[in-house]
C-alpha cells in the first residue's frame, strides 16, 4: 500500500500542510519538526520520488574540520576548485562549510539556504544520518557509505600500483606509513598495499606498518616513525606513504640523516600534489585528477535520480581512475 503525506500526518499528529513543508524543506518549521517528519516518513516507507524537486540553485560543499590541516588542504583545495568550476558553468552558487561533530551543522546548512549537499572526505556516520533526514540531494566525494551517491578515486588500485612498482624495482622490505584507517580512502590504500604483497607472495610484516600518531604535527610524527623503522633489526628498503605530504617529510628526514634516495630507501607517495614533482629528488606518486573529482561530484548531484523509499536502491557510485607517476625517488636510472 502506498504511503501518503496524509498517512504521515496521522502518524505524527501534525497537519498535512506541515508534513508537506517538512518533506519539501520549506521555511517556517523548526529543525526538530523536519527531522521528526523525515524519520517517520522513512520508517513508513514513503516514496520520496513523489515530491517535486525544484531546480538546484545553491550547493553546500561540506568539509570536516579535521581536513583543515595543510596536508589535507593540498588535496581538497583542487577538489573544491573543480566543484566551483562545475557550479559556475551550471549557474549554481557554491558555498563552503567546515564543521566538526559538535557544531550545529543543520543550522549552518539552513543559513546557507542550500538545495543540495556535497560531503568531501570523512564525515561521522551519525552526521550523515542527520543529513539524510534533510531530504536534500547529496553526494559523497572521496568517501563511501551505503545508501549514498558517491564519487571516489580508485584508492585500492592506487595502493596496489604503488607497492607493485616498488616490488618490481627489487624492494624486499616495504613499509607503509598511514593515517587513521577510519578514513575510507586511507583504509582502501592500505588494502591495495597488502594486496600487492600477497600477489607477489610476500608476507605482510606488522612491524613495517605505521599509523601516524599525530597528523597535525607531521614533522614530529614522521621523525618518530622513521626513527623506529630505521632501527629495526631488518629496516625497510622502501616506504609507501599514504599521501604526498607524508612522503615529502620522509624525504626531508632522509636528507637530514644522510640516507640516500632511492639507493638506500625508495619513497612513493599518493595524490600527486604539485610539490611532488618539485621535490629533490622528484617524488613518485599516484595521481588523482582532483579537479575532475569535484566536477564529477557536482555533475552527479545535479543529474541524480530522485531518491526512493529505499536509499540502497538508488545508490550510484563512480570510481575514478588513478595513474602511477614514476620519478627519481623510486627509480635509480
Amino acid at each position: 500500500m502506498t504511503v501518503s503525506i496524509r498517512d504521515i500526518a496521522r502518524q505524527t499528529g501534525l497537519s498535512v500542510g506541515t508534513v508537506s513543508r517538512a518533506l519539501k524543506n520549506q521555511d517556517g518549521l523548526t529543525e526538530t519538526t523536519r527531522v521528526r517528519v523525515s524519520k517517520v516518513a522513512h520508517a513508513m516507507g514513503y516514496d520520496f520520488s513523489r515530491l517535486k524537486q525544484g531546480k538546484i540553485r545553491r550547493v553546500v560543499f561540506l568539509l570536516h574540520r579535521q581536513h583543515e590541516g595543510e596536508s589535507a588542504s593540498l588535496f581538497f583545495s583542487p577538489v573544491l576548485q573543480g566543484a566551483e568550476t562545475a557550479c559556475r558553468q551550471a549557474g549554481v552558487a557554491l558555498s563552503l562549510i567546515t564543521s566538526g561533530p559538535t557544531e550545529p551543522l543543520l543550522e549552518q546548512i539552513r543559513l546557507h539556504q542550500a538545495d543540495a549537499i556535497i560531503c568531501a572526505g570523512y564525515v561521522e556516520p551519525e552526521v550523515l544520518t542527520a543529513l539524510r533526514h534533510t531530504n536534500k540531494p547529496m553526494v559523497l566525494l572521496d568517501a563511501r557509505q551505503a545508501g549514498f551517491h558517491s564519487v571516489c578515486p580508485d584508492h585500492r588500485l592506487g595502493g596496489l600500483l604503488a607497492t607493485r612498482h616498488l616490488i618490481q624495482n627489487g624492494r624486499k622490505r616495504i613499509a607503509m606509513i598511514s593515517g587513521s584507517l577510519a578514513h575510507f580512502s586511507i583504509a582502501e590504500r592500505a588494502r591495495g598495499f597488502r594486496q600487492a604483497l600477497f600477489d607477489n607472495k610476500m608476507l605482510a610484516d606488522p612491524a613495517l606498518e605505521i599509523n601516524l600518531d599525530d597528523v597535525h604535527d607531521l614533522h614530529a610524527s614522521i621523525a618518530r616513525a622513521m626513527d623506529y623503522l630505521i632501527h629495526l633489526p631488518q629496516p625497510p628498503d622502501a616506504v609507501f606513504c599514504y599521501n604526498d605530504s607524508t612522503a615529502l617529510e620522509v624525504v626531508k628526514y632522509c636528507h637530514q640523516r644522510g640516507i640516500k634516495i632511492p639507493s638506500q630507501l625508495a619513497i612513493i607517495g599518493f595524490d600527486d600534489i604539485q610539490a611532488a614533482a618539485q621535490s629533490i629528488p622528484p617524488l613518485s606518486s599516484i595521481r588523482i585528477d582532483k579537479h575532475a573529482l569535484g566536477a564529477t561530484g557536482i555533475g552527479m548531484l545535479l543529474h541524480q535520480a530522485p531518491a526512493t523509499d529505499s536509499p540502497l536502491l538508488s545508490t550510484n557510485e563512480t570510481i575514478q581512475p588513478v595513474t602511477l607517476i614514476m620519478r627519481e625517488s623510486t627509480c635509480d636510472d
